[in-house]
């Protein structure tokens, strides 16, 4: 591992040196290209907590009552949902939902066709609460902003590791970490992982080889 770590060190110095400087700040992205792997044997779907957050997350919560912490949408809200055009909007404005799990079933009903799809819908490992107390929120949203979804989908993952503003370490960091964590989930460890990419969004991505 220490071998991936010096490459990893090296390629963020050199996406640096090649990369154009642009008007925003850009995403670093990290992407593993995955081999003799089956997505439908071995499906992997999890959040992983980055040591360094990445950006604050837009945060809605389906509760039964209003918070001063999140925007709320009420259960007599939902029927306004009902609009098609009116859902796609809500689910493209946040990054993440959260739900009280009192009323899950109701959302699962009127949001799920959508959030499900979107890979937005309110998940037990990171997302759906007991009580929607003051603390029980903050402590959740602080958790959302420093975690990443890992949903593999097809031959290669791609998430969101870093700003370019952020130091190589930090991003180092994060990159290493969610390496690993997929590493624990795939099947042969590196057999399965063909090579790794780095990228900010308006650069070419500088190839890692693993083996």
């Amino acid at each position: 591992m220490v071998e991936f770590q010096d490459k990893l060190k090296e390629s963020l110095k050199k996406l640096r040196e090649t990369a154009k400087e642009r008007k925003f700040d850009q995403t670093t992205d990290l992407i593993i290209n995955l081999q003799k792997y089956s997505i439908k044997k071995n499906p992997i779907n999890l959040f992983v907590t980055l040591p360094h957050k990445v950006k604050d997350k837009k945060i809605a919560g389906f509760l039964e009552a209003e918070s001063p912490l999140i925007d709320t949408i009420l259960p007599n809200e939902f029927k306004k949902y009902g609009n098609k055009k009116k859902l796609k909007s809500l689910v493209k404005k946040y990054d993440f939902f959260i739900a009280q799990s009192s009323i899950m079933p109701k959302v699962a009903t009127a949001f799920g066709r959508v959030l499900g799809p979107a890979g937005k819908m309110p998940s037990p490992q990171l997302g759906i609460i007991l009580n929607a107390d003051q603390k029980t929120i903050e402590d959740l949203k602080q958790k959302i902003d420093t975690s990443i979804k890992l949903r593999v989908k097809e031959s290669s993952v791609k998430v969101p590791v870093g700003k370019s503003s952020m130091p190589n370490k930090e991003i180092s960091e994060n990159i290493l970490t969610v390496y690993h964590e997929l590493l624990k989930n795939l099947p042969r460890d590196k057999e399965n992982i063909k090579n790794v990419e780095i990228k900010f969004t308006m650069s070419k991505p500088i190839k890692i080889r693993v083996r």
